[in-house]
């Protein structure tokens, strides 16, 4: 199975490895290769911006552009940048003006599309950017001002969006768009639910289909690509009771012929951004930070959900221990039959054999990951963070397969969020942080 297989990258992106976040639509978070920790040594770069750091994506070989937006929760109004930076020295090589954001303050996305642009969508604005010189192509005013949470390209190159409501906040509005003009392809489509977690999407060949999963604040949303029109399939499994013991769902990954999530996720700190206008500003702002004890008495807990049989939705609980949480999704390594979950708040790495239909731990990890990981399924090996009880955001290489942690490396960044590794291709991760990125290369 090769890279592109396991990402579901299609003609909607610029052809490179890791044109988008998690590297695909599936949202797998995987690349070919490895980076043999075990028998390497790890030299790290960090370049400190003082900025929030979302995600770095790739458009030709070498060629690295980071996005993110600024963490102004009071003062100044925040901005959108995206920046085409050295991979060496992580410096920028050319800097986009700052984009309107509509001041909302959260994590947006960027992507490499097939037309050649650098995509940016930031609270509640999507931009086009030159890849050179970064200048503006296109701006659009997306037609809910909330914060958007991510931007995927779908098979025919149309771009699509959608807005972050927590429970009790009214319907989620998805928006899809032209990817040269932005203007809207079809009217936006408002699901009877609030959605937190980012949308994944695939092809499905042989029903000739294209599908888009949204998960939704009690149920998994899919939607089929019927021309220019976004249809509600019938497939809604639920995943949480409303006002139970379980918090929201982050985004979804799509693997083994099923929707895998974790819920818990609606943390205080992002119920005080997202219950703000606009969103994350605030006269004084609260603590934000992911530590807080959460708001729901229940476990930390994985799903999977059968993507043929909307009855067939399973859970484990790896750890066990009540008020579990996370601000990220899991990592599915369908080659070695094994998914990889964790529990911010109170801390645990988890490999649960997934083999058959089995949810069966099969080791656990004393580390407190909280961040968007990569896997290498050629190697086994898989790159998370451990924010540390020293305060201290360390990457670690764990085997997928028996839980050994290979190495620990130190990023030097003391701030321990959600936000994205990226596979380099070259025995490398990027790592992305509030005020700081970082790059940690094998030799």
């Amino acid at each position: 199975m090769t890279a592109l297989d396991r990402t579901a990258r299609h003609g909607g992106y610029w052809p490179s490895a890791w044109p988008v976040e998690c590297g695909g639509n599936r949202r797998q978070k995987a690349r070919g290769g490895r980076l043999d920790a075990a028998s390497g040594t790890a030299s790290v770069t960090t370049r400190r911006n003082g900025r929030w750091n979302v995600m770095v994506v790739e458009r030709d070989p070498g060629e690295w552009f980071a996005g993110g937006t600024m963490a102004a929760f009071t003062g100044p109004p925040p901005f959108g940048w995206v920046e085409r930076m050295d991979p060496e020295s992580l410096e920028p090589l050319a800097s986009s003006p700052e984009l309107l954001c509509g001041e909302h303050v959260w994590c947006g996305a960027i992507l490499a599309h097939a037309n050649g642009s650098i995509m940016s969508v930031n609270g509640s604005y999507l931009h086009r950017l030159d890849p050179d010189d970064l200048t503006v192509l296109a701006e659009r005013v997306l037609p809910v001002d909330r914060s958007h949470n991510g931007l995927l390209a779908l098979g025919d190159g149309t771009l699509i969006t959608k807005d972050l409501r927590l429970e009790d906040q009214g319907g989620t509005t998805i928006t899809r768009l032209d990817p040269d003009t932005l203007e809207l392809v079809g009217e936006p489509l408002v699901l009877p639910e609030g959605s937190m977690g980012r949308i994944a999407a695939d092809i499905v060949e042989e029903a000739g289909a294209e599908h888009v999963y949204v998960p939704g604040t009690e149920h998994v949303w899919r939607l089929i690509v019927d021309g220019d029109e976004l249809v509600v399939d019938e497939w809604r499994p639920r995943y949480r009771d409303a006002g139970g013991e379980h918090g929201l769902a982050w985004d979804s990954c799509l693997a083994a012929d099923a929707c895998w999530l974790m819920d818990c996720g609606d943390v205080p700190s992002v119920r005080h951004i997202h219950r703000t206008e606009p969103n994350g500003r605030f006269d004084q702002p609260p603590s934000l930070s992911w530590r807080q004890p959460a708001p729901w008495a229940g476990a930390q807990r994985l799903a999977r959900v059968s993507l043929t049989d909307d009855d067939d939705v399973r859970f484990v609980e790896p750890f066990g221990a009540p008020g579990g949480g996370i601000i990220a999704p899991p990592a599915i390594v369908p080659e070695l039959s094994m998914a990889l979950a964790w529990d911010s708040i109170n801390g645990g790495l988890a490999g649960v054999d997934i083999t058959g239909d089995r949810l069966d731990v099969a080791w656990q990890l004393d580390v407190r990951p909280s961040m968007q990981p990569v896997v290498f399924p050629d190697s086994g090996e898989f790159v998370i963070n451990d924010f540390t009880d020293a305060g201290e955001d360390d990457l670690v290489v764990v085997d997928v397969r028996t839980g050994e942690l290979i190495d620990r490396i130190s990023t030097g960044s003391r701030i321990g969020n959600g936000m994205f590794l990226t596979a380099g291709g070259d025995r490398d991760v990027f790592y992305c942080t509030t005020t700081a990125l970082a790059r940690v290369r094998y030799d």
